[in-house]
C-alpha cells in the first residue's frame, strides 16, 4: 500500500485549485482523475458554451486566462486553459485513476482504486462529483414519455433537431441559452414554473462581476444564513430577453402531463412533442464516500459546513455549489474555497 500526505480526487476545476492551494500550504497531493485528462466536465459541455464571467473573472489561483481579459470565453478556451493549468501545476497528478471507494483507517484514510491499487492518506478532498449526476425531475408521464428526453448534460448543438418541436425545462442560464439557439433551428418553447429572472451582464459600464468581485459579495460566505439557496438569475447583455420577447423561444407556464408523444400544457391545450431537454441542474455524485460513515446524508450529498466534513477531520469537499458563497463552483470562487480546506487539512495533519 502506497503511504501520501493528502489525496484530492478529481482533477476538474475544483481539484487542481485544491491541489494548488495544498502544494502551497507545504503538502504533496496526489490528483487522482478517472478519466484521461485534467478538465472535469468542461470537455463534455454543449459546444457554443460561453462563461457568464470575464477572463479576468473566470481564473484559478496563480495563472491568469491570458488573452483579452475582457471577452467571455468559450468552452473549448476554458479546457485549454484547464490543460496548461494542470502541466504547470506540476502536481502528482494520475489520470485514469477511477476511486471506489473511501474508508475510514485508524487516524486516516484507505483509498480504494478501481483495479486494486490502495493508497493510505491522512487527508482526503473530494473534489469530484458536482456534475456527475443529471438531475431529472419528477414530472408527470415522463418515464413513459415516446419522444426523445434528453439531459442538458447531452445536449451538443441545434442541428440534429432541425424541423422538430422542441421543449427546455428549465429556468436558468444553460436553458436560456439552450433554447435561445435551439429557435434557430426548430420550433422551441421554454417551459418553467414561473417568469424568467433576469440580471442585467453590465451595471454602469461594467461587468456585473466586477461589482461582485469590488462590493465582496461574490466571496461573501453566505451558505451559513441560507436554509434554502435562490436560483442564481439569468445573466444577458439583452439578447436573451430580446430572444424571449419575440417568442423564439416562447416561454410557457410548465406543462401539467406528457403522454404518450404529447404535451398537455397548463391551459389545457395539448401538443404532438418530438423532443423534451431538461435543463434542471445537477446533483453530487459521490459514491466512493457511501461506506464512509456520516460523509453523505441519506440522499448522497455531502454533509459538510462550508466544506469540512463534521464527521471525519482529515475529509473535505470542493467545488460544491453554495459551499461557502455564491462562486464557490465556478473558476473564480472555488480557489478560496481551496485555500481555507488547505490551511484546514494542513493543521489537521500537522496535529496527527
Amino acid at each position: 500500500m502506497e503511504h501520501v500526505e493528502a489525496v484530492v480526487i478529481g482533477a476538474g476545476q475544483a481539484g487542481l485549485a485544491t491541489a494548488h492551494a495544498l502544494m502551497e500550504a507545504g503538502l504533496r497531493p496526489v490528483v487522482l482523475e478517472a478519466s484521461e485528462r485534467a478538465a472535469g466536465s468542461w470537455p463534455h459541455y454543449y459546444d457554443s458554451l460561453t462563461l457568464f464571467s470575464p477572463a479576468r473573472f473566470s481564473t484559478l489561483p496563480g495563472m491568469p486566462f491570458g488573452g483579452d481579459p475582457d471577452r467571455y470565453p468559450h468552452r473549448d478556451e476554458v479546457v485549454a486553459y484547464l490543460d496548461r493549468y494542470a502541466a504547470r501545476l506540476q502536481a502528482d497528478l494520475r489520470t485514469g485513476r477511477r476511486v471506489i471507494a473511501v474508508r475510514a483507517d485508524g487516524d486516516g484514510f484507505t483509498v480504494e482504486l478501481e483495479g486494486g491499487r490502495k493508497l493510505r492518506t491522512g487527508a482526503v478532498v473530494a473534489a469530484s462529483g458536482s456534475f456527475g449526476r443529471p438531475h431529472r425531475p419528477d414530472l408527470p408521464g415522463l418515464e413513459t414519455f415516446a419522444g426523445q428526453v434528453l439531459h442538458a448534460a447531452d445536449y451538443r448543438s441545434p442541428t440534429p433537431f432541425t424541423g422538430q418541436r422542441v421543449v427546455v425545462v428549465g429556468a436558468g442560464n444553460s436553458a436560456v441559452q439552450i433554447a435561445a439557439e435551439l429557435a434557430r433551428e426548430a420550433r422551441t418553447s421554454l417551459a418553467t414554473r414561473a417568469p424568467v429572472a433576469f440580471a442585467r451582464q453590465h451595471l454602469l459600464g461594467r461587468d456585473l462581476h466586477f461589482w461582485l468581485t469590488r462590493t465582496g459579495l461574490d466571496a461573501a460566505p453566505l451558505s451559513r444564513f441560507l436554509r434554502t439557496p435562490p436560483a442564481p438569475p439569468v445573466l444577458d447583455d439583452g439578447r436573451y430577453r430580446a430572444a424571449l420577447g419575440t417568442g423564439a423561444p416562447d416561454r410557457r407556464t410548465m406543462f401539467t402531463r406528457l403522454t404518450g408523444d404529447r404535451v398537455t400544457w397548463a391551459d389545457g391545450t395539448t401538443e404532438q412533442l418530438d423532443t423534451l431537454i431538461l435543463a434542471t441542474g445537477y446533483r453530487p455524485h459521490l459514491p466512493y464516500l457511501a461506506g464512509l460513515d456520516g460523509a453523505l446524508d441519506p440522499a448522497g450529498h455531502p454533509r459538510h459546513r462550508g466544506g469540512a466534513s463534521p464527521a471525519h477531520p482529515g475529509l473535505a469537499f470542493a467545488g460544491l455549489e453554495w459551499q461557502r458563497s455564491l462562486s464557490s463552483n465556478t473558476l473564480r470562487g472555488v480557489g478560496r474555497d481551496a485555500a481555507r480546506t488547505a490551511r484546514r487539512l494542513a493543521a489537521h495533519l500537522a496535529r496527527s
